[in-house]
């Protein structure tokens, strides 16, 4: 019977899920690498990540499993009027959907935040979903 000794000098580094924190830099390097037009009309965005949307969210848009929603776009869009008691608007992206997607179709991590942040961005400024791919195209790492 052989034995495979481990071998001490030979090491993987451990290997940990992204933080909130890595997700939001990755996020925060898509917004920046939006072309001027859409840059100029973000600063009053604020991203949130979370693990998971509140039970309230989901219940909202009837999503019952909440591995099901990645990001989340919330406010009123761009060349809408602003309305007395507004609150900016917001992204949230889930992180543990997210984390879970990346998983599964092995799509590079930067690659799915990026596609996500430009999908919700993309509400922001009422775009179509072939208008999101288009811009998910140039702003791609």
């Amino acid at each position: 019977m052989a034995y495979v000794a481990a071998m001490p000098d030979i090491r993987q580094p451990p290997r940990f899920a992204p933080t909130k924190e890595e997700i939001e830099t990755l996020a925060l390097e898509a917004l920046s690498r939006l072309p001027d037009p859409f840059a100029a009309h973000l600063s009053n965005v604020v991203l949130f990540v979370e693990d998971f949307a509140d039970e309230q969210v989901l219940k909202d848009m009837e999503i019952e499993d909440p591995f099901g929603l990645t990001g989340l776009y919330t406010g009123r869009p761009v060349g809408h009027e602003a309305q007395t008691g507004d609150t900016p608007p917001t992204v949230h992206l889930f992180r543990r959907p997210l984390l879970d997607e990346w998983v599964e179709t092995g799509i590079a991590l930067d690659a799915l935040i990026t596609h996500v942040v430009v999908h919700e961005i993309g509400h922001h400024f009422g775009l179509s979903d072939l208008d999101m791919h288009v811009l998910e195209d140039m702003v791609a790492p």
